[in-house]
């Protein structure tokens, strides 16, 4: 909350530009639904990696760490420092941390197990994974993709996901992780105010446009999905519409906080306190920031 002003400011304080890893906004087609910047905050400062998709387009974690990586290099040719902003935990990952090298999926398991979960429900996941052993802590269990992601793997591989996972890959820039917290009660109040305003600029007739579509994984995703299940049923009120679409956000927002919590490099601020974040990455980096200093994202 708020990720989108305090980037903003640092940019043009810095004199610099942002890539965006909220996977969210990356379809072009998805203006109101994934909160994108306003045309305005664009103009202000040049970000890369919103629009440039379309929602046909197949693309994940993997080919975003190629592309942000190969844009990285080109800009720190141009800028010392760099600000990469969102939410999307696995998206970061891929530039921070890198990927794991997992091998092509077999298609068919995948087709299979999803058949599968949606004609027995989750419950056949689970015992699915329980066959290969004991449950690993970092697997929720009452997530049907991650489920089907561990079990594809497992299926088309022989091996368990942690097989492939590999060290963190050596990056010729420095990283500096800042996150923001707000009280839970001030995230609770933006998210109610943000879905009032995505539904008053539209929401319901962009979902309409596109649902259709709505089987491609890019339209899987908080606001687009709650009102295609909707549509489905064919009896609906825009405040039904409006109730779930908030209680996924919070349950969302919570699994992001959570993620995010287990990271110890990361310095917490409140959103309100630009100034103060600014002066942090100055006393990080060294100087003014605008001198040539090692490379820092």
């Amino acid at each position: 909350m708020g990720k989108t002003s305090v980037s903003i400011f640092l940019a043009k304080k810095l004199k610099t530009e942002i890539l965006s890893c909220d996977s969210r906004q990356f379809y072009k087609e998805l203006k109101i639904g994934s909160s994108i910047p306003t045309i305005e905050e664009l103009q202000l400062v040049p970000h890369h990696f919103i629009g440039h998709l379309t929602i046909h387009q197949i693309y994940n974690a993997k080919y975003f760490e190629r592309e942000s990586l190969e844009k990285i290099k080109k800009l720190f040719h141009k800028y010392s420092i760099l600000i990469m902003v969102g939410g999307s935990g696995l998206y970061e990952k891929a530039v921070t941390d890198g990927l794991s090298d997992i091998p092509d999926i077999d298609l068919n398991i995948r087709n299979n197990l999803i058949f599968n979960f949606k004609k027995k429900g989750i419950l056949f996941l689970q015992k699915k994974v329980q066959k290969y052993g004991k449950v690993p802590n970092y697997l929720d269990i009452n997530n049907p993709r991650r489920l089907i992601r561990y079990l594809e793997i497992f299926q088309t591989t022989g091996q368990p996901p942690t097989f492939f996972f590999k060290k963190k890959y050596l990056k010729n820039f420095t990283i500096l992780k800042i996150g923001l917290i707000l009280s839970k009660d001030e995230i609770n109040f933006r998210i109610n105010n943000r879905v009032e305003k995505m539904i008053q600029n539209g929401l319901l007739e962009e979902a309409k446009k596109y649902y259709p579509y709505r089987h491609l994984n890019s339209l899987n995703t908080i606001g687009y999905k709650e009102i295609f299940n909707f549509f489905s049923k064919k009896k609906y009120s825009i405040q039904e519409i409006s109730k779930e679409i908030k209680k996924n956000t919070r349950k969302y927002a919570k699994r992001q906080l959570t993620w995010y919590r287990k990271d110890s490099s990361i310095t917490w601020f409140n959103p309100k306190e630009k100034d103060k974040i600014f002066s942090f990455i100055l006393n990080k980096v060294g100087n003014t920031g605008f001198e040539p200093v090692t490379p820092c994202l």
